[in-house]
């Protein structure tokens, strides 16, 4: 499962996730930074990623678009970035079955 990293997520993540997550990014890294979601929605699907955010309107889009791209959605409010790196590493295998689960768009992360 290759994820990427919403703007409102810290780019320092990425590789404490690599192990788990090889491949895995964030938009900064593709010049997307301050870019309509549409762009980033775009990007994710034409490159098989699935987007990782803390942002409703990508919820809202998944809700009206279904996948792909999946979309994880962090339910996690202002918090450090240790806590959001240790939040997808432990739900490694949540995310696992997420990715492997035809039907499912959105998986929350409280």
């Amino acid at each position: 499962m290759k994820l990427l990293l919403d703007e409102n997520l810290s780019d320092k993540i990425v590789p404490h996730l690599l192990d788990l997550f090889p491949d895995s990014t964030h938009v900064k890294a593709h010049g997307l930074i301050r870019t309509d979601d549409i762009v980033i929605w775009t990007f994710a699907l034409q490159h098989g990623y699935s987007i990782v955010s803390k942002d409703a309107d990508f919820h809202q889009r998944a809700l009206v678009f279904g996948h792909p791209p999946k979309f994880v959605f962090l339910r996690v409010g202002n918090c450090p970035t240790s806590r959001i790196t240790s939040l997808l590493r432990s739900s490694h295998l949540v995310l696992a079955e997420f990715h492997s689960d035809q039907k499912a768009s959105i998986l929350v992360l409280p």
